[in-house]
């Protein structure tokens, strides 16, 4: 053991650099899957626990003051109803902000569906007009206990004595209203009812809401809303974070492992002779494969452990979500097996992919072989001959010779560089198809950066109008979006019509075509998913008790709602409601125009008629998603560089034996060097090619199905461009071809007497 320990550390010192790399390689690979865990858990965990603590309600059905709700707890597999509880639509006020808010009313603190209070108290007898918030409309609002809130347009003013927690969806604006709990005695005029059901076995959901359709009839019941939206929508951008930190930090480990198995590979093919000499003074074929094994297995483990270590100790510190993300998880019972677990997979990986090279080393004879002498590479092929009767530079064409001449060794070399490469190309994917919904929201279904929408007091022409005087505002499209029921009635989607037939709307479409005609419509990948519909098919949903039947005409890109939104011009949902106005306006702005300033100005030209709020870009959510696409290339590039000084201290040591040679036929020193040099570059520019080629149909097939996966569809991906790759490649090979300079200069330098020994 003290051999093997003697032999580890002479070898230690004599390759220091390497070993540091393959220790920080680790460590950035351990720390991506510990961040990727803690975001995962992140992004479910704290739904689930405000789910059990709030005893939340699996379903919940928005009806008319007149349904006769009742029935609903006799229904089969419903444990539990909360409510009904009287609610009514508003907008409220709070230092500027606006909102949209469903008032409930709430006579006591609901068993089912219970909010958790995370400030101030819950609602008092006493004061009529006190109110608690939904903890995301609160910070929308900026508003807190003991804020005012006003309803515009009456002189009614709410006091805010809490806020809360709820495990129901949560406000989005334009989309999803805030929830407000009042006392019934603050809705004198509720429109609605809402009531919620607490099923025994969660996986009856749709049955269970059909049964209630079915029970209350289907044009009671406006809207449905689900335990699994809601926690789908809880999820959100920290699921897509999560899985893009997996995805690459396994990309990453499987890079690490092939790339410590080829060096153990080269340094063996170097070391044959000393490892002959170990074998003649007594050491056994399993001491040889212990001494490699231990020496990376150390690396690997030193590496995990600093990774742990840190993220344990710092990694609730890091700003922004990932910080949240750590520290949450950081609380979860399964964290400490995590941390252990996820550093010793590695290091086993590692070890295994370790483990095969180290077995050949294990079966070199103790009695070293001569090598044979020969040509670079071997004999020169007929192409590497006709190029030097070309009076092409020798050295060049020798270079290339090398790199190519023994296939499957060179094969490997390439295919082991192309791996982190090929993941550096989609890690560029990603930030560009980010870049894409910044710069080109109009391309990824973003053509309106302004949502508008209109008191019903206000006049359809006037507000037009209104809009349209603003000279940064380029176009506005009148529309109205209502909840409809699919068939079945098993969930609620979002039927828009936007647009009209003199002026419509510029969807952004994936396949298809634009609406035109009557009854045409186009639809989101999501809603296309949830009816198992295609493009060409006809639908049927239903507005309380109207039927719509629409013809898929396009696929559009929809990034709102999960996907689940049908789109079609104003004139076609006009036709089965005469009387149906403008409600809402999406404002295209021209180039240049500062979103948030028109929206202070029309907000205050509206004079409080007019709710104003800029359109949500996915983009917003995924602003930490550039510093660790960031942080996944600096990782992805360190292995890389580790298999570059694996290939070229391979390249320089097959060329020893061929210095003789090489002097002997008048090739300088410097000439010489750049054979290896070339030698080199020729290598990483075929795992350039061969990443580049691959990796980019994959980053768009990857992209495209987590887009599809989240209900916007494919058709979001965009490739790095041509210029980028182009510096990637320049880059790869350039910065190959310098770290090589240094020592095939130190080779072409060495004394004959070194060659001769190296030789024999």
């Amino acid at each position: 053991m003290r051999a093997v320990l003697r032999w580890a550390h002479s070898d230690l010192r004599t390759h220091r650099g390497e070993a540091l790399f393959l220790v920080l390689a680790t460590a950035g690979i351990v720390g991506s899957l510990l961040l990727a865990m803690a975001l995962f858990g992140y992004a479910t965990n704290p739904w689930q626990r405000v789910f059990a603590q709030a005893n939340g309600a699996h379903v919940y059905l928005h009806t008319g003051p007149s349904a006769r709700v009742g029935k609903l707890a006799g229904l089969d597999g419903v444990e539990s109803v909360a409510g009904p509880y009287p609610t009514e639509s508003a907008t409220v006020v709070s230092r500027g902000a606006r909102a949209s808010v469903e008032l409930r009313g709430t006579p006591a603190r609901p068993a089912v569906g219970r909010p958790l209070l995370t400030s101030g108290s819950w609602l008092d007898p006493g004061d009529a007009d006190g109110v608690v918030l939904e903890s995301r409309l609160a910070r929308a609002l900026l508003a807190e206990p003991g804020d005012t809130l006003t309803l515009p347009g009456t002189a009614r003013r709410l006091t805010v004595l809490g806020v809360a927690d709820s495990a129901e969806p949560r406000y989005r604006p334009g989309e999803q209203p805030g929830l407000v709990w009042a006392l019934p005695s603050a809705l004198p005029d509720p429109r609605g009812e809402v009531t919620g059901l607490r099923l025994s076995d969660p996986g009856d959901t749709d049955y269970i809401v059909q049964r209630a359709v079915t029970v209350l009839g289907s044009g009671a019941v406006g809207e449905v809303s689900t335990w699994r939206q809601a926690r789908a929508e809880a999820q959100g951008d920290n699921r897509l974070l999560g899985q893009v930190l997996a995805l690459f930090g396994l990309g990453a480990l499987v890079a690490a492992g092939l790339a410590v198995h080829g060096a153990i590979a080269t340094r063996i093919r170097g070391h044959l002779r000393d490892i002959s000499v170990l074998k003649a003074i007594g050491f056994t074929p399993g001491q040889v494969v212990r001494v490699f094994l231990f020496q990376h297995l150390t690396y690997a483990l030193l590496g995990a452990l600093a990774a742990a270590a840190l993220i344990r100790a710092l990694g609730s510190r890091i700003p922004g979500r990932f910080g949240d993300a750590v520290g949450v998880w950081q609380g979860l019972p399964a964290t400490a097996a995590a941390l252990v677990a996820v550093p010793a997979g590695a290091v086993l990986f590692i070890g295994a992919t370790t483990g095969l090279a180290a077995w050949r080393a294990g079966r070199v004879p103790p009695v070293p072989v001569p090598r044979p002498a020969g040509a670079t590479g071997g004999a020169l092929s007929g192409v590497a001959r006709r190029a030097l009767g070309l009076r092409l530079p020798p050295a060049l064409v020798l270079g290339w010779h090398t790199a190519f001449a023994k296939r499957p060794r060179s094969a490997a070399a390439v295919a082991r560089l192309a791996l982190p490469l090929l993941l550096i190309v989609v890690a560029m994917s990603a930030w560009t198809t980010i870049d894409r919904f910044r710069s080109s929201p109009e391309q990824v279904g973003l053509p309106a950066a302004l949502s508008v929408r209109v008191d019903s007091g206000a006049s359809g022409p006037d507000a037009l109008a209104l809009l349209e005087r603003d000279p940064q505002v380029a176009a506005a499209y009148p529309g109205a979006q209502v909840a409809a029921l699919v068939p079945g009635q098993t969930a609620t989607i979002a039927l828009r019509g936007l647009g009209t037939g003199r002026e419509p709307y510029p969807y952004a479409l994936a396949e298809g075509d634009r609406p035109h005609g009557r009854d045409e419509a186009v639809a989101g990948q999501g809603l296309l998913d949830l009816l198992d519909a295609r493009v060409g098919d006809w639908v049927r949903v239903t507005v309380g008790e109207q039927p719509q039947i629409l013809h898929i005409v396009g696929r559009s890109i929809e990034p709102e709602n999960a996907g689940r939104v049908i789109s079609t011009s104003l004139d076609t949902l006009r036709e089965n409601d005469p009387g149906l106005g403008p409600t809402l306006y999406q404002l295209r702005l021209r180039p240049g125009a500062d979103a948030r300033e028109v929206a202070g100005r029309l907000t205050a030209a509206g004079q409080g008629r007019l709710d104003v709020h800029t359109v949500t870009n996915p983009a917003d959510g995924l602003s930490s998603l550039r510093a660790v696409v960031a942080g996944l290339i600096a990782v992805l590039a360190l292995i890389g560089l580790i298999e570059l000084l694996t290939v070229i201290g391979g390249t320089v040591r097959e060329g020893e034996r061929d210095l003789l040679a090489l002097k002997a036929v008048g090739l300088s020193p410097r000439q010489i060097t750049a054979v290896t040099v070339t030698a080199t570059g020729c290598t990483v520019l075929a795992a350039v090619l061969a990443a580049t080629a691959v990796g980019t149909p994959f980053a768009r097939w990857l992209i495209d199905a987590q887009g599809r996966s989240s209900g916007i569809g494919a058709g979001i991906a965009r490739g790095p461009s041509p210029v980028l790759l182009a510096l990637l490649a320049a880059a790869a090979v350039l910065g190959a071809c310098a770290l090589a300079a240094l020592p095939a200069s130190r080779a072409a330098r060495r004394r004959l007497a070194d060659t001769l020994s190296a030789v024999a």
